[in-house]
């Protein structure tokens, strides 16, 4: 028996888990950034040229298929990767440095967190799903009913209640 397997660029699992899909995500994310490393982290490049590199060559590597994800506490923590291309931030009158606060770098440079990026797309999909006709594969997969009993244990999160989490 398998236990997971790369399909069409995807990691699937016999559990059905995303979180190996995450990780693959984050590792090849990871990877591009290490390849560019030396560029992002240069003070010859202004903030804006590495936002662009950020967003056009990390960012798609990394949310490749993100819309049906359901993140968990740690997944979001693991996703939060401005603060390594920035570095640290050094205060104009005493001259100490600092860590900058996520929310700070969101707000500096105009990019919205990961976790906000996957939840709209998340969206997005859900309300192409709910215009689909029930005939659709995709919409009976999205709405039906598991057969069998539920393992023990904690349920895993769905893509369904993030979404409504997400609404409220």
């Amino acid at each position: 028996m398998v236990v997971e397997f790369r399909y069409l660029g995807t990691t699937l699992t016999n559990q059905n888990s995303i979180q190996e899909e995450i990780k693959s995500r984050l590792n090849s994310g990871n990877a591009c950034y290490h390849s560019m490393q030396t560029l992002l982290v240069s003070s010859l490049l202004s903030k804006n040229v590495k936002m662009k590199m950020y967003r056009t060559i990390i960012l798609p590597v990394v949310l490749y298929r993100c819309e049906t994800w359901a993140l968990t506490l740690g997944e979001k923590r693991r996703l939060r990767v401005l603060r390594r291309i920035f570095g640290p931030e050094r205060y104009k009158v005493t001259g100490e440095w600092r860590k900058i606060h996520h929310e700070d770098l969101n707000d500096l440079y105009s990019s919205p967190s990961l976790v906000r990026v996957i939840k709209s797309r998340g969206m997005r999909w859900a309300g192409h799903v709910a215009r689909m006709g029930e005939r659709r594969g995709v919409c009976r997969v999205k709405v039906g009913k598991h057969e069998g009993r539920r393992p023990l244990g904690r349920p895993r999160h769905r893509c369904e209640v993030n979404i409504k989490m997400d609404i409220r």
